[in-house]
């Protein structure tokens, strides 16, 4: 127990409870959500495991000190006082990530660049050096976040934002982010326990997401570095352990995951992103347009997809969104389909109605995860049936 410390996990907007029941499940103690976040107390091995393991998670931080500053100096000076030598070399390399919500602060680069100054300072007056910034592989990374004239400062364990898996070399015009994608499926019920389509797959990171949790494969495999690699009390056989732990809980899938695209060039990209994080055995891409497509499996399918919203792909949205409706009522009868919708206006055309909207947002834009019940014949026959 003495090895414990609180971490934060970091998460996007109406996923905290999601994250939550993840690390709930991987073993964390006394979790506590907040807003875009996470609490919880683990011991060493436990952040390698949360940064290998979580879906719903961005950033793992290690909190590390907590003041109030009235002032830029006050912000200065109680960076300054704290020995950073204990965790960082003079010839080493920082970078600073900050976030402010504050009267007092109201510049987040202006934040990170006085702690920057504080930290240097320090490091120059006692050993005559300074280490340097690097914003890409730095030896180590600062998160300050600032509410009002409260200041937190963690240490940054992930390094790259989590949703940067490491299987996507290639994306289409509007990509997914995958920590969005993980999150709406695993809010979708998604378990792996019956067949899956995404029908606008893009470069395939829906069903790439989907394949993980369908077989527990950890999706944070196929990183090429966490931020923690590089800190003075990195445990490499722990790390090793760790993932040999989690891959032991790998399990079989024995249904199929299909994703279709009707541009040959999303489909190519989606076959290389899909080999890339090893899922071919579990993963059919097709060309095909979801518009002249018909429901192939039998019994229950389960769809989740990110149309084009009209943002950064030109469609006319009132007839593209009505045609999603009109082939999901005529095409796959027995289907729970879900999708995520940035446009309001666009889901009025669909013709259906939702039986679920969860409010989520895509990138900076507000949406809705819709959930639509497509029976099989009527829905008073399938009601008697299951009765």
């Amino acid at each position: 127990m003495a090895n414990n410390f609180r971490m934060i996990a970091k998460t996007l907007y109406g996923f905290e409870t999601i994250l939550a029941k993840e690390l709930l499940d991987l073993g964390a103690m006394d979790i506590k959500e907040g807003n875009r976040m996470v609490s919880f107390v683990g011991d060493l091995g436990f952040m390698y495991k949360a940064n290998l393991c979580l879906r719903t998670a961005i950033k793992i931080l290690k909190p590390y000190e907590s003041f109030k500053a009235n002032n830029e100096q006050e912000l200065y000076d109680n960076i300054k006082r704290l020995p950073w030598e204990k965790f960082l070399a003079e010839d080493g390399s920082l970078a600073i990530d900050s976030a402010v919500h504050s009267e007092i602060f109201t510049h987040s680069q202006y934040v990170a660049l006085k702690t920057k100054d504080a930290i240097v300072d320090r490091f120059r007056e006692k050993y005559g050096k300074r280490p340097d910034v690097d914003l890409d592989f730095p030896d180590l990374r600062i998160n300050i976040h600032i509410e009002n004239n409260f200041c937190n400062v963690s240490f940054d364990s992930s390094g790259d934002s989590l949703h940067k898996r490491g299987y996507r070399s290639a994306t289409n015009i509007a990509p997914i982010n995958e920590v969005l994608a993980a999150g709406m499926l695993l809010m979708s019920g998604w378990d792996g326990q019956c067949d899956f389509l995404d029908p606008m797959c893009g470069s395939g990171t829906i069903p790439i997401e989907a394949a993980m949790i369908a077989c527990n494969i950890p999706p944070n495999l196929n990183r090429k570095e966490f931020a923690f690699e590089k800190w003075s009390d990195w445990d490499e056989d722990l790390y090793e352990k760790i993932e040999e732990s989690a891959l032991k809980k790998v399990r079989d899938f024995h249904y199929k995951i299909k994703g279709y695209d009707k541009a040959p060039s999303a489909v190519m990209k989606a076959k290389e992103n899909v080999k890339n994080a090893n899922l071919s055995d579990f993963i059919e891409i097709q060309q095909k347009s979801f518009f002249e497509s018909v429901k192939e499996n039998e019994g229950y399918l389960h769809m989740l997809f990110n149309p084009p919203y009209g943002e950064r792909l030109e469609i006319d949205i009132e007839e593209f969104y009505g045609k999603i409706g009109d082939t999901l009522k005529q095409s796959y009868p027995g289907t729970h389909a879900w999708f995520i919708a940035t446009n309001f206006d666009a889901i009025k055309s669909v013709g259906l109605r939702a039986s679920r909207k969860i409010k989520l947002f895509n990138g900076p834009l507000e949406g809705r995860l819709l959930k639509y019940v497509l029976y099989e014949g009527s829905k008073k026959r399938s009601k008697q049936e299951n009765a």
